[in-house]
């Protein structure tokens, strides 16, 4: 490719509305400009980027035994009511009429669309099991785009779902798609990390997020530095801080804490460690049928220093419709509002429900349901009745591993891919069945599997970058090598050596783009630093005279002085590592 047949437009400035790096300079190198709100054209530069992703992905598909197909961006509603995810998905889901009036939306994924492929096609356990993929646009109505690609309404998504008889089965397809992502991840040259993870909306049982690990990632990765322990900050076990409750010490006493409605405000009046407080959260939970009556509230008790994670909150049995108490609500059952809430002497019966951590403690504080005041010398079984343990919380730094086998940390990572075991969850609302060796009807068990194929380059740009511009990994550069001639339209020498590298590289098969355009070498080197072309070939009078050229990798300090004889095979050997 030469660069005047080609389109190259950068910026030396991001548009202010571009807000974190990737999106900074995606919009500078001109690989994306902006149509609507979360919406992109994916420029010349760009689109060569996912084009590359893509084949990786399906290369690796077809490797695994994946079957390529393509499904409709819209859908009719039907198949989303069968499931019930036209009402439960929100004002996510884009819905439209068409000219008749009926009900469409555009897709965000195809779990309905492909359940119904194969609840008409596949009849007998002969044809299991067998696996589907397609790579195409989706479309979900974010109430806040932002971050460029990273969250955009319209994106590509590379999604793949898998049937089987049974559910050993769909753990054989399941680690089969696990390893193909895994060595999807190795191709695109990225650091990674493959986490547990909680299957949310989508539904099913068993799921595990890829992240590309950026410190600007908005997701924490919770891990195991010396054993394989893995999982995403919803999904991470917390354990009790200790394994045995201490036994009471002190005497229950009312003390006053005037003004001090945080945990960290009492700790510091009662000169105590902040571990011996306890944080009171209320939650409601209604029965709509049975209105008023039927209305629950309960208090979940936490370490003054933890936070409450929403996903295990949601998975205590009886909180899976929870919401935030009301503050009417909250002086209806303490008698007090929050700020001094705590299990001791409430106006109304709750339901409480302890951390693990807190379940061991003693002699802890809590707010005593009375404003200015905070129980001390607080305990189990004696002040308080034992009550429901669960794992309530965020793991921290430091935290027990899982797996007995170390302590946890934590680090940053950009969720761009997940893969679900989902068993018979769509396929059991859909009627989706087969015929087994006794000729009875079975539900077929269901996997899926994405990848953010657009998400990819906001990721690996927050991966890497300098404060020059954008340093792809070689399998996913715009192009793998830039050729830089100095004066090439006044030097013979230059021409005629540019143009015979030029042909031996192309006919090498390496990706490389000439920059003919003429621009002085200032401009030249700094369009080729912002977009990341990981390899750069100058070539000028000076070197020439002494039979050398210069190579620079994009992460280099200095430039390497290569013979010009021996350029071909250097380049050949740098693109093989």
């Amino acid at each position: 490719m030469r660069a005047t047949r080609f389109f190259i437009s950068t910026l030396k400035e991001a548009p202010a509305d571009a807000e974190v790096v990737s999106h900074k300079l995606m919009m500078r190198a001109g690989m994306i400009k902006r149509l609507g709100s979360g919406i992109y054209n994916y420029m010349p530069m760009g689109l060569r980027v996912i084009r590359k992703v893509e084949n990786i992905i399906r290369e690796e598909m077809n490797r695994a035994g994946a079957i390529e197909m393509l499904m409709p961006v819209v859908q009719p509603a039907e198949l989303w009511q069968e499931t019930g995810r036209w009402d439960k998905m929100g004002p996510e889901l884009m819905r439209v009429k068409d000219r008749h009036g009926r009900d469409f939306i555009i897709q965000p994924t195809s779990e309905e669309a492909i359940t119904d492929v194969v609840r008409s096609d596949i009849r007998s356990y002969r044809q299991l099991p067998v696996n589907f993929y397609h790579i195409q646009t989706k479309f979900r109505d974010e109430r806040r785009p932002r971050f460029g690609l990273m969250r955009g309404r319209e994106f590509t998504m590379k999604d793949a779902y898998s049937f089987d008889r049974n559910v050993e089965g769909l753990k054989q397809s399941y680690q089969i798609m696990f390893d193909a992502y895994t060595r999807i991840f190795q191709r695109f040259g990225l650091q990674f990390r493959a986490v547990a993870a909680d299957n949310g909306a989508i539904g099913g049982s068993g799921s595990h997020e890829f992240h590309v690990i950026a410190e600007t990632g908005e997701d924490a990765l919770v891990y195991c530095p010396t054993s394989d322990y893995a999982a995403n900050m919803e999904a991470a076990e917390a354990l009790a801080l200790s394994t045995e409750r201490p036994a009471a010490s002190a005497a229950l006493t009312k003390t006053a804490t005037p003004g001090k409605a945080k945990c960290e405000d009492v700790a510091e009046l009662l000169s105590i460690p902040l571990q011996n407080t306890v944080k009171s959260i209320v939650l409601t939970v209604e029965d709509e049928e049975k209105g008023e009556a039927g209305k629950q509230v309960w208090l979940l008790l936490l370490r003054g220093d933890h936070e409450l994670n929403e996903v295990k909150t949601a998975k205590v049995p009886g909180l899976a419709n929870h919401r935030m108490a009301t503050e009417a609500e909250i002086v209806e059952w303490f008698g007090t509002k929050p700020g001094y809430l705590g299990p001791i002497n409430t106006k109304k019966a709750v339901h409480i429900v302890a951390d693990r951590t807190v379940a061991n403690m003693a002699d802890f504080v809590v707010g005593a349901n009375e404003a200015d005041f905070h129980f001390t010398g607080a305990n189990w079984g004696r002040d308080i009745p034992e009550g429901l343990v669960a794992d309530l919380r965020n793991v921290v730094d430091g935290d027990p591993s899982p797996d007995g086998k170390g302590v946890l940390a934590i680090q940053r990572g950009i969720e761009v891919g997940h893969v679900f075991q989902l068993g018979t969850r769509y396929s059991q609302d859909m009627k989706a069945t087969f015929l087994d060796e006794n000729g009875k009807p079975q539900l077929l068990q269901m996997g899926c599997y994405g990848i953010g194929v657009t998400r990819i380059l906001g990721a690996a740009i927050e991966q890497n970058f300098d404060d020059k511009g954008i340093i792809w990994p070689t399998s996913i550069a715009p192009f793998e090598v830039v050729i830089c001639p100095m004066g090439m339209d006044r030097s013979d020498a230059v021409k005629t050596e540019t143009e015979k590298l030029y042909q031996a590289l192309l006919a090498a098969g390496v990706d490389v783009i000439l920059d003919d355009r003429g621009e002085r070498p200032g401009a030249m080197f700094a369009d080729w630093e912002l977009i990341g072309v990981p390899h750069r070939i100058v070539i000028g009078d000076r070197g020439l005279k002494d039979g050398k050229l210069e190579y620079v990798g994009r992460r280099d300090a200095e430039a390497t002085i290569v013979p010009v004889e021996e350029m071909l095979a250097f380049v050949k050997a740098k693109l093989a590592t």
